[in-house]
């Protein structure tokens, strides 16, 4: 059994690193683009739609979101596509550092953050 979680979780850490891949690359179609850039967004992002201080609860959106977007961005990506990516993927072993990318997610959070409180106030 923990074997099998763990290939799982290998799995989708490759998958992650793919659909990075995927949403730099000019061949991938629009939709699959937004929903790969959207998902690598999410999982890198340090601001859960749940927090993770929440017992149980808290991870499950970490549990259940980051692996259906992955499913969905793959099942977007032409088969041929996603193989050359993965292969990249394995190659590579982790996305690449990028603090631009985090000072980004960061604003984007800050921003919708700012627009919430406005609208509840």
């Amino acid at each position: 059994m923990f074997e099998a979680a763990r290939r799982w979780a290998e799995t989708i850490k490759r998958d992650v690193v793919a659909i990075y891949l995927a949403g730099r690359d000019a061949r991938t179609p629009w939709l699959a683009k937004a929903v790969a850039v959207a998902v690598v967004a999410y999982a890198l992002s340090p601001i859960d739609l749940i927090p993770d201080f929440i017992p149980v609860v808290g991870y499950l959106d970490d549990v259940l979101l980051v692996p259906l977007g992955i499913m969905l961005a793959v099942s977007l990506i032409p088969t041929e596509l996603m193989a050359e990516f993965r292969a990249a993927a394995s190659e590579q072993g982790r996305l690449p550092a990028n603090r631009m990318a985090a000072i980004c997610i960061v604003a984007i959070w800050a921003v919708m953050g700012v627009a919430a409180g406005a609208w509840l106030i």
